[in-house]
């Protein structure tokens, strides 16, 4: 769910050459209107989260119109767009919804059992279908038109244009794209762990050290520092109690951060 939510800010940082810092109240609202659809329309799980996607992903849209596009030369002002959508997206759950923390129900039930290893049926939903929308947008990326263009605008915006791309176009997509996989991250984390106003904010955190540790716009970087990110996060609770093994997760990355400022794995698309 990490390497999903990153790849979607990655997207727009490619695209936009800007920050997205509303991704993580993207990521967070996506799961309480998985939450909202499932409880209050009576649909199931499976189709609320697609109307979760389908409500983010034309969000997205709307995000690189009246966001990306008309601050696209300004850059502290799509920060600070950023930074407001993010709080207006906090402060609505926060109304609507309370701060009690809320759960979505399973996507699946039941253990799978392997001699001493117990694993639930729901993390290993969530894994396939992470691998399954990885491999995805992988072939998107490399073997559509649409990752052409995609990859032609990231290396150069001008001159991709002049080649008969319709930036626009392309950039709305990639907003989409970006937007949808945070909102299946959301709603698949939303039923594996709960939902909080807050949850975006702590996303927003894993993935800027992420796409920092793996190289601005490296996607094979992305795939490989997620998943290194998530062993962390697996294994130091472990070790270090409460908010500890947060700590310790971003004293690893500050570390590496030291040896290898701009990441390991350059940029690539």
């Amino acid at each position: 769910m990490y390497i999903l939510a990153a790849l979607g800010f990655a997207f727009i940082f490619n695209m936009m050459g800007s920050i997205n810092l509303a991704h993580g109240g993207v990521y967070m609202m996506a799961g309480y209107l998985c939450y909202t659809f499932s409880a209050s329309l009576g649909v199931s799980n499976w189709i609320a989260m697609l109307m979760s996607v389908i409500v983010m992903a034309l969000f997205g849209v709307l995000m690189e119109k009246f966001m990306f596009r008309r601050f696209s030369k300004d850059f502290s002002r799509v920060v600070m767009v950023g930074v407001a959508l993010s709080t207006i997206f906090t402060t609505t759950s926060t109304v609507l919804a309370g701060t009690k923390v809320l759960q979505i129900s399973p996507f699946a039930t039941g253990l799978v059992r392997a001699g001493n290893l117990v694993i639930s049926n729901e993390r290993i939903l969530t894994f396939s279908i992470g691998v399954v929308l990885l491999l995805v947008v992988l072939f998107i990326v490399n073997k559509t038109r649409l990752g052409r263009q995609m990859e032609a605008i990231a290396q150069d915006r001008v001159g991709a244009a002049l080649s008969g791309i319709n930036i626009h176009k392309v950039a709305a997509a990639a907003c989409a794209i970006g937007c949808g996989l945070a909102a299946v991250a959301g709603s698949l984390m939303g039923a594996y762990r709960s939902l909080t106003p807050t949850m975006g904010d702590s996303i927003l955190l894993r993935i800027l050290m992420l796409v920092m540790l793996s190289g601005a716009g490296s996607m094979n970087g992305i795939i490989i520092t997620g998943l290194i990110m998530g062993l962390l996060d697996s294994w130091l609770p472990f070790l270090f109690q409460g908010f500890g093994s947060d700590a310790v997760a971003a004293l690893v990355v500050v570390g590496l951060m030291l040896i290898r400022p701009k990441g390991f794995f350059g940029h690539e698309m």
